[in-house]
């Protein structure tokens, strides 16, 4: 009797990176030169600009490409053997954390603004002086990231929703787990981009603290947005557009 093989479902922007690959692989791209423009490359494949930048921040993990922030994205040289990319005992592309950044933040922003809102209104003083335990450990530190992830989990935990709070935590660990997330951290997340963040973070406990959900729900949709829009900034003025 014959049996039905696993179907793997294959993100949108993998199968843009295995495209670009092969086009290095065949030539068309060769070593040291810059990769057509990020508008011009999702023209073509017909799809959106985020899934082109998780694309190539997929190439740079496995030696494809080079990411220079400031110019474009440059075609990386091959290896001694001749051949692009990772050995194939070097690959760490493996489930479940494919998911892309920008799935991640925009499922976020689907539950974090409302997540805050319950936490103004049912958050008990303990869990409030929590999150500005975690707001304040952001200035004083040289890991801003984990004192982020502190900020918005204490949050989650004030909301008063163990499904709500799980969801938030799962979406979490996800980001963490992803190297595509991390990456692109990585490139774009600057002392400058902290500074920003801990200011939006000052908007959101003001709002927790006066017990205002409206205005805290809004606080976290502009942060949401806000690091959407920084993490898609351009790569380079002379490349990626």
């Amino acid at each position: 009797m014959s049996t039905f093989q696993a179907v793997a479902v294959t993100r949108l922007y993998r199968m843009i990176a295995d495209q670009i690959a092969g086009r290095i692989r065949a030539g068309d791209f060769p070593a040291g030169t810059r990769l057509p423009a990020e508008r011009d490359l999702a023209e073509q494949l017909q799809v959106s600009r985020a899934s082109i930048r998780e694309a190539l921040i997929a190439l740079e993990i496995e030696g494809y490409v080079e990411v220079r922030v400031g110019t474009g994205v440059f075609v990386a040289m091959p290896r001694e053997d001749g051949k692009y990319g990772l050995p194939a005992a070097a690959d760490t592309h493996a489930e479940p954390t494919d998911i892309g950044p920008f799935d991640l933040l925009e499922t976020r922003l689907l539950l974090e603004p409302e997540c805050v809102s319950l936490a103004a209104q049912r958050g008990s003083p303990a869990q409030i002086a929590a999150i500005q335990a975690a707001h304040a450990g952001m200035s004083l530190t040289d890991s801003p990231g984990a004192h982020d992830r502190a900020f918005h989990s204490a949050i989650a935990d004030a909301c008063g929703n163990a499904a709500l709070a799980a969801a938030i935590s799962h979406i979490w660990q996800l980001s963490i787990a992803s190297p595509v997330f991390s990456r692109l951290e990585k490139h774009f997340v600057t002392t400058q981009v902290w500074q920003a963040a801990q200011q939006e973070h000052d908007r959101i406990l003001a709002a927790i603290v006066d017990r205002d959900p409206i205005r805290a729900r809004h606080a976290m949709h502009d942060h949401l947005v806000g690091i959407l829009a920084r993490l898609r900034e351009d790569f380079g003025s002379g490349g990626i557009r």
